[in-house]
């Protein structure tokens, strides 16, 4: 995995993102942005190119499903890696969001090393 690679973390909580962005850390990856929430996101994306995208399901103003389909709408922005993270991995939503082009999904509480086996799925050199 490319240890440049930029990823985006979006969480309404403080404390998960910190939480991701050291478990990127402790996988090598340093370059990270955060952003609070989808719409936030969005305006990162619009600013500068991202690798993957790591999301929350439930969010305020823009959940981790309207992100995705925000994304996989945008001809710019559709091949980005998308992971979501969730407390609830109701089936149903988890397989909504694999017809809209999710990648994959960690549950929470996420931890480096489930987080290491995706994203070795993801990018496997």
């Amino acid at each position: 995995m490319d240890s440049d690679l930029k990823v985006l973390v979006v969480d309404d909580s403080k404390l998960m993102r910190n939480f991701a962005k050291n478990s990127l850390g402790a996988l090598e990856l340093k370059n990270v942005t955060e952003a609070d929430d989808g719409v936030s996101a969005l305006s990162e994306l619009k600013k500068e190119k991202f690798g993957l995208i790591l999301s929350d399901l439930h969010m305020p103003r823009m959940n981790g499903l309207e992100l995705l389909e925000a994304v996989r709408s945008d001809a710019g922005l559709r091949n980005i890696p998308f992971i979501i993270m969730t407390l609830d991995g109701k089936r149903e939503v988890l397989l909504e969001a694999a017809k809209k082009g999710l990648n994959d999904f960690l549950m929470k509480p996420v931890t480096v090393s489930s987080l290491e086996k995706k994203l070795k799925k993801i990018f496997p050199h």
